[in-house]
Formats: C-alpha cells, sequence, structure tokens
C-alpha cells in the first residue's frame, strides 16, 4: 500500500470513528438504538478441561486461569469484546477502570 493510500484509508477511518462518537451529532439511523439495553461483562480469564474435570470438580478446588495476576480483564458487551481493564472498588462496590478502548469502527469489527 502507498503511502497516499495508507493516508487515504487512515483519513476514512478517523472520518468513520468521528461519525460514531458519542460527541458527534446523532444521525436518525443510530438514534434509534442508542437506547437498546446491553450486557457489559468482564472475563478474568478461561480454562479448558474435559467434561470429566468438569463433572469432578469440588467446592474448595483451585482452577488455573488462562491469564497472569494483573493482566488487564476483558470488557464484553454482549459477549464482544469492547476494551480491556483493571478491576477497582467504588464505595464498596467493584467496578471497572477502561485501561485499552477499541475504537468505534473496531468495536463494529467485532459484532461481525
Amino acid at each position: 500500500m502507498s503511502d497516499e493510500q495508507h493516508k487515504s484509508t487512515e483519513a476514512q477511518r478517523k472520518a468513520f470513528d468521528n461519525r460514531l462518537s458519542p460527541r458527534a451529532s446523532t444521525s436518525p439511523d443510530i438514534a434509534k438504538v442508542l437506547d437498546v439495553p446491553v450486557r457489559l461483562s468482564l472475563e478474568v480469564g478461561g480454562a479448558e478441561m474435559s467434561i470429566r474435570q468438569l463433572i469432578e470438580l469440588q467446592q474448595g478446588e483451585v482452577v488455573e486461569l488462562d491469564r497472569e495476576a494483573g493482566q488487564a480483564l476483558d470488557v464484553l458487551v454482549n459477549g464482544k469484546l469492547i476494551a480491556r481493564g483493571e478491576v477497582v472498588v467504588v464505595e464498596n462496590r467493584l467496578a471497572v477502570r477502561l485501561t485499552d478502548v477499541l475504537s468505534p469502527s473496531e468495536r463494529l469489527q467485532t459484532l461481525g
């Protein structure tokens, strides 16, 4: 890709991101879905195991996850990655501080 093509692609991506920005004027098509509820969740990590291992799990057992301590958690909306963050406590409640947020165009790509 030439420098000029790269600049054009980057300009298009920025224009697309700006159109989807909450600070940008809202188009009538987007406005229709802005109040649709979605489920935000955090994924700490995962582990693969056999059905046998799953059935044999007992209270008090420790299941090692595929994520290192201190590594950012995945922030998911309806099961799709939109950001990464860290757990914090706000007034005795757990919360998430977003440390890396996907751009609007990247978030749309995760939906498809």
